[in-house]
């Protein structure tokens, strides 16, 4: 299949498959922390407050792990991203089943995560290009996320029946383990050159060289020269900031409490809705992953958010079950369109060696507001209702989405 020829690439495809096994194991985790905080407060603020504490640190320090990644070998990053949370997760599981776990160690927890992750995101982000050469990059990229999103299918299920069969202590279990896994089928990497990409300014591919006497800033400001360089790149980033508070924010936070108070369900439709909104990606990861150059990238990443934003709306309604089904499903296909669009924009626009602080900033712009939009959703929710909640963020979301469409730069970006 065209859609496998990246897995041909050995380095490649132990990252894929190590982080293939994390993601499940992320998901897995996150249903049944949600509800274990759900369980433990009853409180939409402490879980928006786990999402703020899981956001802020990245932010903080996403532009330093931009440069990094640029300086350093970024697969000792991944292996020590890795193995560290991997860790973090076994005490974890021990204060779990001496029952010694609190809400403020969770706290502690995603601080420390959100930290790795600030060093992990744009690692991941610059190192897949440059372990594929160009013609292999759709297939690299769409294998990335439909790991995800199969990982987002069959976790939550999974970490539904985990939850209520035998409580949270073994999807804690399964995360550590999946962690260190993944870590150990880096360690190959962490000698070994990837595959050389077309790019010239890769040629030392693992450990690209920083400009002589370039400080920590000067690298920074180079970055974002970059970025408003070219239009696509800033008013994309401009508005994901925006509307991922309005979408991200009722989804992450919301939806536990849209199932049980709202629609009167319990963990395990939790996991089944949850496991309905990745199927669409997969079905899109699937058609791209097939060709080697995306058109149209430009209308695809900020209608496919607009599209987004309208069917998670519709989750705020009284709609029959097959409506939620049909919005969920378009609601994932046109956000993997964005996706896979606007990562193969910052694979052809950006210089290799320059991509893990371009990333960063990418990351920085989209997910800055994210811990106020996290707040206000669990103000929201305990406020006005979950349902109103969902309509309201997906409606604006939609609306958000859709203004960019207006320039002629954006809708003649292909």
């Amino acid at each position: 299949m065209s859609l496998l020829r990246a897995l041909r690439h050995r380095n490649f495809a132990l990252v894929f498959w190590g982080q293939s096994l994390s993601r499940l194991g992320d998901f897995v985790f996150n249903l049944a922390l949600a509800w274990w905080v759900l369980e433990k407060t009853g409180s939409a603020l402490a879980i928006g407050a786990v999402m703020v504490f899981g956001a802020l640190p990245m932010l903080f320090f996403l532009l330093i792990g931009g440069v990094l990644v640029d300086r350093l070998n970024r697969a000792w990053l991944l292996f020590f991203s890795d193995m560290g949370r991997g860790g973090l997760l076994l005490m974890g599981t021990w204060l779990l089943r001496i029952d010694r776990l609190e809400i403020w160690m969770v706290y502690v927890g995603a601080l420390i995560f959100s930290f790795a992750d600030a060093f992990f995101m744009p690692a991941y982000t610059a190192l897949v290009p440059q372990l594929t050469p160009r013609d292999d990059w759709p297939s690299a990229n769409s294998l990335s996320s439909l790991s995800m999103q199969l990982s987002r299918v069959l976790g939550p299920a999974l970490g539904g029946l985990l939850v209520g069969l035998g409580g949270t202590t073994l999807a804690f279990e399964i995360n550590a383990v999946s962690f260190i896994f993944s870590g150990l089928l880096l360690i190959p990497l962490l000698s070994l050159k990837p595959v050389a990409s077309p790019a010239p300014e890769a040629s030392d591919m693992l450990k690209p060289a920083p400009a002589p006497n370039a400080s920590f800033l000067a690298e920074i400001r180079e970055g974002w020269k970059i970025v408003f360089a070219q239009p696509i790149l800033w008013i994309t980033i401009l508005t994901s900031g925006v509307t991922n508070i309005l979408l991200a924010g009722p989804f992450s936070v919301g939806l536990p409490f849209l199932v049980k108070d709202f629609m009167g369900g319990d963990e395990k439709m939790l996991g089944l809705l949850l496991a309905i909104f990745p199927i669409g990606y997969i079905l899109t990861s699937l058609a791209l992953g097939n060709l080697k150059r995306l058109r149209w990238r430009g209308p695809i990443v900020f209608l496919g958010g607009s599209i987004a934003g309208l069917c998670l709306a519709v989750f705020g309604l009284r709609a029959p079950l097959w409506l939620l089904i049909v919005a969920a499903l378009i609601n994932g296909a046109a956000l993997e369109g964005v996706g896979l669009a606007w990562t193969n924009l910052l694979q052809e626009m950006v210089p290799v060696d320059k991509l893990g602080r371009v990333s960063s900033i990418d990351m920085l712009g989209s997910f800055v507001l994210l811990p106020i939009g996290f707040a206000l959703t669990g103000w929201a929710v305990e406020t006005i209702g979950p349902a109103f909640t969902f309509v309201i963020g997906g409606g604006l979301g939609a609306i958000l989405s859709a203004v960019p469409l207006l320039l002629p730069a954006i809708r003649q970006t292909d």
